[in-house]
């Protein structure tokens, strides 16, 4: 891992570590959203090293592939190897799947239990794909549309692009945060933004749900 890639995970876990604090320091519980792939790895085992009251924190994902947690796919799995590790092992941690078939059986099951986290989290931290996804509002997903309108907390997903369904929370539910962050890696990434950037088609890169709204953006090449 490069240098500045290092850097860029350690001063976004401090950001994030200050947050918690900030709202620990006036509520009983915090909530943390955070978001699958390689690229919060070394953010997530930064983040576990510092001293919070990690009993009082939850934590969700943004969203996750309708896979058994043994999975390689499973952002549950990459949660639980990297972040739920050192001191921040005793906090809360509300997986997106169950025990039904499909995310459209689930989805019901598995809100209920979202429901019972702190909201309005405290930090949900957003990261990109190539195609301007974030969470999992793909471009080419049939139920975008309802994603980005709906005020339910979570969708069932099928996106031709993907092999697996997902599940993911709602534009709207992703919004009631008091902070967002994106966190990107790469230049091909940064191209991406800077198209998101200059155009306001939602449909076409998903990421422009949350450029109006407060967003810290944390990248490195």
């Amino acid at each position: 891992m490069s240098e500045a890639r290092k850097q860029l995970a350690e001063q976004l876990a401090e950001a994030v570590f200050q947050a918690l604090s900030e709202d620990l320091s006036r509520q009983a519980r915090a909530l943390l959203v955070v978001s699958g792939g390689s690229t919060p790895v070394p953010f997530f085992e930064a983040l576990a090293a510092k001293a919070l009251p990690w009993e009082r924190v939850d934590i969700t994902l943004a969203d996750e592939r309708w896979v058994d947690e043994q999975s390689s796919d499973s952002n549950a799995k990459l949660v639980r190897e990297h972040l739920l590790i050192d001191k921040a092992v005793d906090a809360n941690f509300i997986p997106l799947t169950c025990e039904a078939t499909t995310p459209e059986e689930g989805v019901d099951e598995v809100a209920k239990r979202a429901e019972s986290l702190a909201w309005p989290a405290s930090v949900v931290i957003l990261g990109m794909g190539g195609d301007g996804h974030t969470a999992s509002l793909f471009p080419d997903s049939q139920e975008l549309g309802l994603a980005l309108a709906t005020d339910e907390p979570l969708v069932a997903v099928r996106t031709p692009s993907q092999p697996q369904p997902r599940i993911t929370f709602s534009a709207d539910r992703l919004h009631q945060a008091h902070r967002h962050i994106l966190h990107i890696t790469g230049d091909d990434k940064r191209a991406v933004l800077a198209n998101a950037l200059n155009g306001d088609d939602v449909r076409q890169l998903p990421i422009r749900a949350f450029l109006s709204c407060p967003l810290a953006i944390y990248w490195a090449p």
